[in-house]
């Protein structure tokens, strides 16, 4: 029995032996996060998220509408797969320009050609976003477990399953949400620029798609318009990575059209939104906390008179004023812009830090409180979470310290961490070597803006929504660190590809 079991056991070791020299930790991450978000979002009970009132934004000027005739009771409560296609004629113009409307013009095309003409499963555009996050993660991991031991590259790719496998994230997926797609983009652009750093795979290639990227990340949504702007500064680090005037220029012409496609879609924002968040930004920002309402509203220009509309909400249907009338467009919305309002934070600091102490309640908070996961058919209770390998999103909530103070903490930790190499790198002028620093600043100034933006841009109306950079860019960061620490690469040099020449 045991001579013919034996020559079975070796070759089974054998054929285990070969399968994982293919599967890299990097496949091995990228896979399992794939498994785990198929079941989550196309397997029944099928995750998803429930509408909060923002979907008609993306939907109606997409060729899409509402057909579920019990939809108004699911908002908020119970995730909807299903919407109708417009079969003729759309007279609804988009609200607002968005990057996301392309991918969801893609999962409608693909849907109306394998699935249906007249019915939309949001699965469609959860697949796409799939696909694009499962390259993501894979690229991520490789940046950081290229020529690193197995067993501590295998280590860190479990981090990373753990990390961003977690349903609390590819629930987004099954959503008209724009953070599904910043998710993407900002994990692309982080490993895009941590490749550079290693000299992993062509180094034009790498540019060419963080700065894609970047570009969709920019133009995504309004709030994300400055992101533009920082990625373009910390990309000037990128520009002088290769000495080639070829490099430069693609580099550096890159760098300055994100810059300005980051000014463009701020200025593309229309007016009806920037009148909803210089709303907010006053009465859920300003008024709420301030000891004297009526002073900081002179502070702003506004008349005091309007201290009346502090703590209420744009959408309101009975309100003191008519929140479209000449009135408020004179005498409020036209009074003061969101560098008055950031100004004046600047002047009241406590305000300030009692607003960021605020947002630090949710910035680790990955799922909003409010918003379901369930569709009504399921038999959940309205507004029911999934709890399905959701492990790291519910410590994180549960443990993190909920103030600003701790946030600080962390960022001079982590950049005290790789200031070293960093100043290493400038010494012995490998300037590729010094583009770790400024990328791991890179995407914690991006989850900082987040923060900032959501305060002075709208108060504390749908925080912790809003505030999902932050809780992204601290797990990208907060995970890159934890693997260079694993593979005791903070300080020493780290391993690139050798060429015969940067040109």
């Amino acid at each position: 029995m045991n001579r013919v079991s034996a020559p079975s056991a070796v070759r089974l070791r054998l054929f285990f032996h070969a399968s994982f020299r293919h599967i890299t930790p990097a496949v091995f991450a990228a896979g399992a996060v794939l498994i785990i978000a198929i079941i989550a979002l196309f397997v029944k009970p099928y995750i998803g998220m429930a509408d909060n009132g923002d979907y008609f934004r993306a939907l109606y000027s997409n060729g899409i509408y509402f057909n579920a005739p019990d939809y108004d009771s699911s908002y908020f409560g119970y995730f909807v797969r299903h919407y109708g296609i417009f079969q003729y004629y759309n007279e609804n113009g988009a609200t607002l320009t968005s990057s996301q409307a392309l991918f969801i013009k893609l999962a409608l095309w693909l849907n109306i050609w394998f699935y249906d003409s007249k019915t939309f499963d949001i699965r469609f555009l959860a697949a796409i976003y799939l696909a694009m996050y499962t390259a993501a993660v894979y690229l991520l991991v490789e940046s950081l477990t290229w020529k690193a031991p197995a067993k501590l590259g295998y280590a860190v790719a479990a981090i990373a399953v753990l990390a961003f496998g977690d349903t609390a994230y590819t629930a987004y997926f099954n959503s008209f949400y724009g953070e599904g797609l910043m998710l993407v983009m900002m994990m692309f652009i982080f490993a895009c620029g941590l490749l550079l750093y290693r000299g992993r795979y062509n180094d034009y290639v790498m540019l060419a798609l963080l700065l894609v990227c970047s570009l969709i990340l920019t133009t995504g949504k309004q709030q994300n318009a400055p992101m533009g702007v920082l990625i373009a500064l910390a990309g000037l680090f990128a520009v002088f990575v290769r000495r080639s005037r070829t490099w430069r220029i693609a580099a550096g012409g890159g760098m300055t059209l994100l810059l300005l496609a980051g000014v463009a879609s701020y200025a593309l924002i229309p007016q009806e939104f920037v009148n909803i968040n210089k709303y907010h930004a006053v009465t859920r920002g300003v008024l709420p906390d301030s000891q004297d309402p009526e002073q900081s509203l002179k502070s702003l220009g506004i008349d005091p008179q309007f201290s009346l509309l502090s703590g209420t909400i744009y959408y309101e249907p009975y309100t003191t004023v008519d929140v479209n009338s000449n009135l408020m467009l004179q005498q409020f919305y036209g009074k003061f812009g969101f560098g008055s309002v950031l100004a004046y934070y600047i002047a009241h600091p406590d305000q300030a830090m009692r607003m960021l102490n605020l947002a630090a309640k949710d910035a680790f908070t990955t799922r909003p409180p409010a918003i379901g996961n369930y569709e009504r058919a399921e038999g959940k209770a309205f507004g029911a979470h999934t709890h399905f390998f959701s492990l790291y999103s519910f410590l994180k909530m549960t443990l993190a310290p909920k103030t600003f103070g701790f946030i600080f903490l962390w960022i001079l930790i982590v950049a005290g961490l790789y200031l070293p190499s960093f100043i290493a790198a400038l010494r012995s002028r490998d300037r590729r070597q010094a583009l770790r620093l400024p990328m791991v600043l890179l995407m914690m100034t991006i989850g900082l803006a987040g923060i900032a933006i959501s305060i002075v841009g709208a108060g504390d109306a749908d925080l912790g929504k809003h505030e999902f950079a932050f809780t992204a860019a601290f797990d990208l960061v907060t995970f890159v660190t934890v693997a260079d620490v694993m593979l005791g690469r903070l300080w020493r040099r780290v391993p690139v590809a050798v060429r015969a020449a940067e040109a």
